[in-house]
């Protein structure tokens, strides 16, 4: 048996839910297909198959008006007909010129200009008005018409361009000329405008993708020679200058300068970056000439994975979404039944004129096109990713988008979550030497060495900027720390416990050792010959937003809690700092354990962490949520990602989930309000076909234009 395959398309000219639809039933008529998804948004179309060729697919699409690439190319509608397709299809992929250069612009505008000639020919010769709008009608008709035909013969006979023939056909057997011809007019401005605003939401992620630049400087031993960027092999050194952007992510080798990461992670503060640290591409280099070794390919950096995490999240369709397509492929049929009911019923029954309430039937065929209520929910999350991914919130799809908005508590890791992950030097206390030479001293004893604590000390030690003397003779303690000479003396750096066992501790230093340890932090005690030269305490400190990422949580009514595998002491001293709730000594299945009992006790969880110890209980929260920097275990594990690991950013992404929703329903409350009241207003003989498209068309754009707005969100 042949193993199915999933391939990935690109498709010019799908910009509503309906054109999604559309794609969808031609498609899965193919022979070997067994699965096919598209998504209006991103404008792909996944297709699981068992060795279809690309030419299958195409074929399918084509008569229908859209155009099809593989994955990485760009899809542009083939309008210019040919033999096996038909000619002149009005729709079009947005983006590669302006809007009004578009097929679906012109056939609008030569519709237009088709009106106006009718409107003066009926003026000069009122004879032949009638056939004058008749003749402008067809030029608008017979496109929307052989789409009619194509989608019912591809499994779409509902569709609006179905609605939209018969009420057109209708109006003129009734001697509704001119107003059938001005509702296909303003039917194909309301696409022209709907196909803007689906180019907007794309081009948002475009955008993203256009902040790495095209081109690279490398460094080729004394010279540098202009690349490609997405030629960069890794390891390769590059070169970037200030005010330039950094075209790939690396790992700093020369150079100092600080770095503006607002295009990226929206932070505003430039953050200054030495050897060693990493940078994203896409990211400003705003002071000095920088070298660079590559550590990704153009395909995998930060911002090539954020593009693809939110693609292949628009693909995936939220819970409303579904319920809305599932609504209406019961809805547009009984749209038919009730405008076929209103325009038959009063006339038989009641003996009223067949004119008028043939009129009323077709005018609710339009109110009823379903559109702006399959548009209201997919437009919307597709913003909101978007917005989302711009300011480095990752979301995986609208289900997740949907679920955040009803989380009741939020459990939290401690390392790399709530705190920055690295040990600081949070006291020096001097005893026989100054502050600074302690520092001094131990950063002498500690340079070369990778541990944690001992990275600590060097990092203060160079932030302080004390000079670090040589050390000779250094040789590990197991068990109990540093020893060496430095200066002519014999210098040591261990634990409390094998520091007591060199020297005497007054009671005092006992009593401040305590207080450190109690406070969570790591103490070592230095040795200068035999006296105490001073003691120093080190702690991973909370991150600096910590206390207002947990508060602005308490502010929404989420509650908080640290789940944690550090010991109980350090825990119990970091939440005592945070004001947060602490459980601490854990394992991975501990976490996982915690999460259940509190999702069994009613509450719906988020769990938030960035290591492995964390992927057992990220996996078992209604929504897990990896921390930035976090391993590749958290991040593929998780529903979301929080790019640069900020703790209010957790507070910040429920609010889009929030905004997001209410975003929604205001849009299906515009698409189906806008309805009822233009039903009411027809049926009572108030308003007549070409009000009744604007229902439509005027309720899809607003919707659009409403969902667009989330483009727009600001975190908190």
């Amino acid at each position: 048996m042949t193993q199915a395959t999933r391939t990935r398309y690109r498709v010019g000219g799908m910009d509503c839910g309906a054109c999604a639809t559309k794609i969808e039933n031609a498609v899965s008529r193919v022979p070997g297909v067994s699965e096919v998804g598209a998504s209006y948004t991103a404008g792909t179309l996944n297709v699981t198959h068992d060795d279809v060729p690309f030419a299958a697919i195409q074929r399918a699409i084509k008569p229908l008006g859209y155009s099809l690439a593989p994955d990485g190319a760009t899809a542009a509608s083939d309008a210019s007909g040919g033999h096996d397709h038909p000619r002149g299809h009005d729709h079009f992929e947005l983006g590669d010129g302006p809007w009004w250069k578009t097929p679906k612009a012109i056939l609008a505008l030569t519709c237009g200009i088709a009106m106006l000639a009718a409107w003066l020919v009926g003026m000069v010769v009122p004879d032949i008005g009638h056939e004058a709008f008749l003749l402008a009608l067809l030029v608008g008709l017979i496109p929307v018409g052989r789409r009619a035909i194509a989608g019912a013969m591809t499994g779409s006979p509902f569709s609006i361009e179905t609605l939209m023939t018969i009420a057109a056909i209708g109006a003129v057997i009734i001697g509704a000329t001119e107003e059938a011809a001005m509702v296909v007019l303003l039917f194909l401005i309301g696409e022209v405008l709907e196909g803007v605003a689906a180019s907007r939401a794309r081009a948002s992620i475009k955008g993203l993708a256009d902040l790495v630049p095209k081109t690279a400087l490398l460094v080729d031993g004394d010279s540098t020679t202009e690349v490609a960027a997405a030629s960069l092999a890794l390891n390769a050194i590059i070169m970037v200058r200030p005010g330039d952007r950094i075209p790939a992510d690396g790992t700093i080798t020369q150079g100092q300068s600080a770095i503006d990461e607002a295009p990226v992670t929206g932070e505003s503060v430039p953050k200054t970056k030495q050897p060693g640290d990493a940078v994203f591409a896409g990211t400003i280099n705003t002071d000095a000439v920088l070298h660079i070794r590559v550590t990704a390919t153009a395909s995998d950096n930060t911002i090539a994975r954020v593009v693809q995490l939110v693609e292949e999240a628009q693909e995936s369709k939220a819970p409303t979404a579904r319920f809305i397509d599932d609504f209406s492929r019961y809805y547009t049929p009984g749209v038919l039944v009730v405008g076929a009911l209103v325009a038959t019923l009063p006339p038989l029954v009641l003996g009223q004129s067949w004119s008028e309430w043939v009129y009323k039937g077709l005018a609710i065929l339009l109110i009823g096109c379903p559109c702006a209520l399959v548009i209201s929910t997919p437009a919307a999350i597709a913003a909101a990713l978007s917005a989302g991914a711009r300011r480095g919130l990752l979301l995986k799809g609208g289900a997740v988008l949907e679920r955040l908005h009803t989380i009741t508590t939020v459990a939290l890791d401690k390392t790399g979550t709530l705190t920055q992950g690295k040990p600081q030097v949070t006291d020096i206390h001097p005893v026989a030497r100054p502050l600074p030479r302690i520092l001094s001293l131990a950063a002498a004893l500690e340079t070369g060495s990778s541990h944690p604590l001992a990275l600590a000390i060097l990092a203060r030690a160079k932030a302080d900027g004390v000079p670090v003397p040589p050390s000779a003779a250094a040789h590990a303690i197991p068990g109990k720390g540093l020893s060496a000479r430095v200066g002519g003396e014999e210098i040591f750096l261990g634990s409390a416990v094998a520091a007591a066992q060199r020297v005497a501790f007054t009671p005092e230093l006992d009593t401040l050792i305590n207080r450190y340890t109690d406070a969570g932090k790591t103490v070592s005690v230095l040795l200068a010959g035999d006296e105490i030269a001073g003691v120093i305490a080190m702690r991973d400190e909370p991150r600096a937003d910590a206390r207002a990422g947990l508060d602005a949580l308490k502010q929404i009514n989420v509650d908080v809690i640290m789940l944690t595998g550090d010991n109980a002491r350090t825990a119990a001293a970091i939440g005592a700092d945070l004001g947060i709730t602490v459980r601490a000594d854990l394992m991975p299945q501990d976490k996982q354990t915690i999460v259940r009992d509190l999702q069994a006790s009613g509450q719906i969880v988020a769990k938030i962490g960035d290591g492995i110890n964390d992927a057992p209980a990220l996996a078992a929260a209604d929504i897990g949520i990896a921390m930035g920097g976090g391993t590749d275990v958290a991040l593929e594990t998780a529903d979301a990602a929080i790019l640069h690991g900020r703790v209010t950013d957790i507070a910040d992404m429920i609010g889009l989930s929030r905004a997001t929703m209410t975003n929604i329903w205001q849009n299906i409350s515009v698409a189906l309000g806008l309805k009822v009241v233009f039903l009411i207003t027809t049926i009572a003989g108030i308003t007549g076909l070409w009000p009744a498209i604007l229902a439509d068309t005027g309720a899809t754009v607003l919707v659009t234009l409403n969902a667009m707005r989330l483009l727009g969100w600001r975190p908190r």
